[in-house]
């Protein structure tokens, strides 16, 4: 409907009471360009596939009266869904046929690809300055994953008592200097130096950390998986990271597999619950607050404070 130039939708029906005493009320929202924000120069014009179009005369822009942002043609919620599905080990192909059957859209591989791409940034760069209060045990470790046909090194280090991943760190070999930057990525994200750490038996790891921390850190090398302490923890967690390479089909360069990598960094520290944890995320135990609390809200730019 319109009064005076300016058009309203229907937003939602909210029901009060119960089955025999049932009040309805339908709740108008003032339709605002997607662009500047306005509402006083706005005009419909016209539908496309039975979605209403509006000009705005201001900044001569067109937009859809749906919630997709500007620019785009799908509602953020499909979109922030595509990137939960990408991060929980779902292949592009999966998501495409999820979004076919449930909201009848089709968007191809590349426009999906290209969400994941847009959001991840946005989430990685929100996500760089935070510190976590950290435990006085970490947990290194490193496995090898094949990026583009040849085989790169995936070192992680994570805090023992609140699960955070601290730090990621790509590699070709497996040197002093690389156990090194893992060692002084991880302290840039933790209020405190670790009392211990514990890794495998990779001797890159003893000089690495003495580096890095010097003598106030001491270095435990784990005797296997049945003896304490052990890197389980880490094994489990690299399980999930092979699983997530499996069905990613961009991971073609170490700069691909490396956004990506962060953008899972993100979602397992701050999205993702975790049952030893209570049902809380990493960067809840760790005392983090983060601006956004899932994807939907990265997409929509919609922050908690």
């Amino acid at each position: 409907m319109g009064t005076w130039g300016k058009y309203y939708r229907e937003e939602s029906e909210v029901t009060l009471g119960t089955k025999r005493n049932v009040i309805t009320k339908t709740q108008l929202t003032l339709v605002k360009c997607k662009h500047c924000g306005q509402s006083a120069h706005v005009v419909a014009y016209g539908t496309y596939r039975g979605m209403q179009r509006y000009w705005c005369k201001k900044c001569r822009r067109k937009f859809a009266d749906n919630d997709a942002l500007p620019g785009m043609r799908t509602p953020t919620g499909q979109i922030s869904s595509a990137l939960s599905m990408f991060y929980e080990g779902m292949s592009l192909s999966g998501i495409k046929r999820h979004l076919r059957q449930t909201h009848n859209s089709y968007p191809s591989d590349s426009t999906i690809y290209g969400w994941i791409v847009r959001f991840t940034k946005k989430a990685v760069t929100a996500s760089r300055d935070y510190r976590a209060r950290t435990g006085g045990m970490w947990v290194a470790d490193e496995t090898v994953l094949k990026i583009g046909g040849e085989n790169v090194w995936l070192w992680d280090i994570i805090d023992n008592d609140t699960r955070f991943l601290l730090a990621s760190h790509f590699s070709t070999g497996r040197t002093t200097r690389d156990a090194e930057t893992l060692m002084l990525r991880a302290a840039r994200h933790a209020t405190e130096l670790p009392e211990t750490i514990i890794t495998d038996k990779l001797a890159a790891y003893l000089d690495g950390i003495e580096r890095a921390f010097g003598a106030d850190t001491e270095h435990i090398q784990s005797k296997g998986f049945r003896i304490q302490p052990n890197t389980n923890l880490i094994e489990r967690m690299h399980g999930t990271i092979k699983g997530r390479t499996k069905v990613m089909r961009g991971m073609q360069n170490r700069e691909t597999a490396k956004l990506i990598v962060e953008g899972w960094l993100v979602h397992y520290n701050f999205f993702r619950p975790h049952e030893a944890l209570g049902g809380r995320t990493p960067a809840q135990a760790a005392g983090i607050s983060f601006p956004f609390r899932n994807w939907a809200e990265v997409v929509e730019g919609r922050k908690i404070w």
